[in-house]
């Protein structure tokens, strides 16, 4: 499905408050983290798609990382249960969108899951079992979305798409890691070293990939596979370990 459209929401009052181990993180500025996210809009609507921006939320620091709220496929779309309890609530003004455009479902307790998690192919998703979905998110995102949907489990992680992403043409983005394991051996991969494994959370939107601008050797491999690399400035995100995806669902 090629993605016409963006969810996206400014960061809040709160948003110095995200969640985040990064060393960084006492350093974080929210007007830099708003004009940045502004950038990011603007980058988007450049690359031809509509975006839908839904109101700042000041209760919830990571609210802007609307991608944990919700997976999109074919004509449904699956609304998320946050592991972290402080960010349950989000997903609601997300939710009453996506049932504009879709059949939506809610998952429903035990269930954890979180769109960071849920990496995007042509005809199947690879889910992460991490320290944010669990087993019962996966089972009721498959339930819901029929789709043919295969699992990595790896407790040490936050979120999969940290470490793979699928950029299009058989070609995907990932870690040293990755890089063997049998559910990507029919793809092309672009394998970054360990110190640029952060550039791996970009955006693929049809032949561009927008990345970090701090990673020069994931960009030259990206560029060198034939996509146009629109590199931006994402300091503020990094700060709460978050990145390109997590600010935006494309539909």
């Amino acid at each position: 499905m090629e993605a016409r459209r963006a969810i996206v929401r400014e960061p809040g009052l709160s948003y110095k408050e995200c969640i985040s181990t990064h060393p960084l993180h006492h350093s974080l500025n929210l007007e830099l983290a708003k004009e940045q996210h502004r950038i990011y809009c603007q980058t988007l609507e450049d690359l031809g798609l509509e975006l839908i921006k839904l109101p700042a939320k000041d209760d919830y620091p990571d609210s802007c990382f609307v991608e944990d709220n919700a997976i999109v496929s074919g004509d449904k779309a699956f609304v998320t249960r946050m592991a972290v309890e402080s960010r349950r609530g989000e997903e609601e003004d997300v939710e009453e969108v996506l049932e504009r455009y879709f059949k939506a479902k809610k998952a429903k307790e035990p269930a954890t899951i979180e769109g960071g998690d849920v990496v995007h192919l042509p005809n199947k998703l690879i889910c992460g079992i991490t320290q944010r979905t669990n087993k019962e998110g996966v089972r009721q995102m498959r339930e819901w979305l029929d789709i043919q949907i295969d699992t990595i489990s790896n407790p040490n992680i936050v979120h999969l798409k940290s470490y793979m992403k699928y950029l299009g043409n058989k070609i995907m983005i990932t870690t040293e890691e990755y890089s063997n394991h049998p559910l990507v051996k029919e793809l092309e991969l672009l394998i970054v070293p360990k110190e640029e494994y952060y550039s791996v959370n970009c955006l693929a939107i049809r032949n561009s990939v927008v990345m970090s601008n701090k990673f020069s050797y994931a960009s030259k491999i990206v560029r060198e596979a034939g996509f146009e690399v629109i590199n931006l400035e994402m300091s503020e995100f990094e700060k709460c370990q978050a990145s390109l995806t997590c600010l935006s669902i494309l539909f």
